[in-house]
């Protein structure tokens, strides 16, 4: 077996060859890999994201452009809300922090907010680190930090990560903020966009622990994130303390399947290669040989989406039908095979997705015959 550094060097190389020659990395953010976390089972996307290809330019080069990503409308309305929220040295998001997850301390009548200024990522790491380590060694007072920058070892590289907001507690423990725009209607929000901010937020979390794990004793990093939202159609911040656990096993796990991602590109053929600048058929073919995972809630994460989507549909693949029908499906991967064992033309009787189709199919000849009488 190779040293590890001749092994990641020949990844790093690998990667590189998948994304074209002289093209540059696009570096990952918490929203791609909060999205390969929604979706582990997609070796696709695993592979386009571990070589750093854009999936934009990708999708637009076969035929299916992206609708995906945050209108200009959005996002300045986004960054206003946020700057009210911070406003005051973040007295209002201190308050909700204390409020909703640290009741036992004392109320934030002062804070510390350090400046983070530095040049580039690798120095605003460094900084938003020795802040950390010094609000943790100084405990008794609240330390917000407004945008840190924090970095993730994937795919042997560093993405660096910007959260919204972390505070560090009187106690010494962290907690990471997430503030979206999307507005919490009588103390609730929409599922889906909660689960979307919970699992970027598992990504921060993942990367405190490991600036925390640096420290001795090393600080506790919450998994009980405060999720600031517009209050039903104002402006005025409401918030939430979402408990994270899930999404940050499931994170842990992509992510340390990412960092095998050798393991994919063995399977590919020689020479492949992802860059947007092939013709359309070779590119399409690449594409195609690593296998996708399809539902629904991709059109919502991924740039490829309309073209996985295409393909799967073309195929009849029980997934572009969604997660849930997929699951109660067991065996049955095709449209075609779910409606054979429908008619009782195929599977096995004794399957139970196979019996409850039958059963299904004779329920609605029998409405249709009685509707005919």
């Amino acid at each position: 077996m190779p040293p590890p550094r001749t092994r990641g060097t020949a990844l790093r190389q690998r990667l590189a060859e998948l994304r074209g020659p002289d093209v540059p990395a696009k570096a990952l953010d918490a929203r791609a890999l909060a999205a390969l976390a929604a979706n582990p089972g997609c070796a696709r996307r695993a592979i386009l994201d571990g070589a750093g290809v854009n999936k934009a330019a990708l999708a637009s080069a076969l035929g299916s452009p992206s609708a995906f990503g945050q209108s200009q409308f959005a996002l300045t309305r986004g960054n206003a809300f946020e700057a009210r929220v911070k406003a005051d040295g973040g007295a209002e998001l201190l308050r909700l922090v204390h409020e909703k997850l640290d009741r036992t301390a004392e109320p934030p009548a002062e804070a510390r907010v350090p400046d983070l200024t530095a040049t580039g990522p690798q120095g605003r790491t460094a900084r938003t680190a020795l802040e950390l380590r010094e609000a943790t060694a100084h405990p008794g007072a609240w330390t917000l930090l407004d945008h840190p920058m924090l970095a993730l070892d994937v795919a042997g590289s560093p993405a660096f990560l910007e959260p919204d907001a972390v505070v560090v507690h009187p106690d010494g423990s962290w907690t990471v903020v997430e503030i979206k725009s999307f507005p919490l209607l009588d103390g609730s929000a929409d599922p889906a966009k909660v689960g979307a901010a919970a699992r970027q937020a598992a990504v921060y979390v993942l990367a405190l622990e490991e600036v925390a794990a640096r420290l001795e004793p090393a600080p506790r990093v919450r998994h009980r994130i405060l999720l600031v939202c517009p209050r039903d159609f104002s402006n005025l911040p409401a918030a939430s303390a979402v408990d994270i656990r899930k999404q940050r096993a499931v994170t842990a796990r992509q992510l340390t399947r990412l960092t095998r991602i050798e393991d994919i590109a063995e399977t590919l053929p020689e020479g492949t290669c992802f860059s947007p600048e092939l013709p359309a058929d070779e590119l399409t073919a690449a594409v195609e040989s690593v296998p996708a995972t399809y539902a629904p809630e991709c059109l919502s994460a991924c740039e490829l989406a309309f073209h996985c989507r295409a393909r799967s549909r073309e195929t009849g693949a029980v997934t572009s039908l969604g997660r849930p029908v997929r699951a109660e499906l067991g065996g049955l991967t095709t449209v075609e095979e779910v409606l054979a064992a429908a008619r009782g033309e195929a599977g096995d009787p004794g399957d139970p997705a196979v019996a409850a189709l039958r059963r299904a199919a004779a329920l609605r000849a029998e409405a249709l015959e009685a509707a005919c009488r």
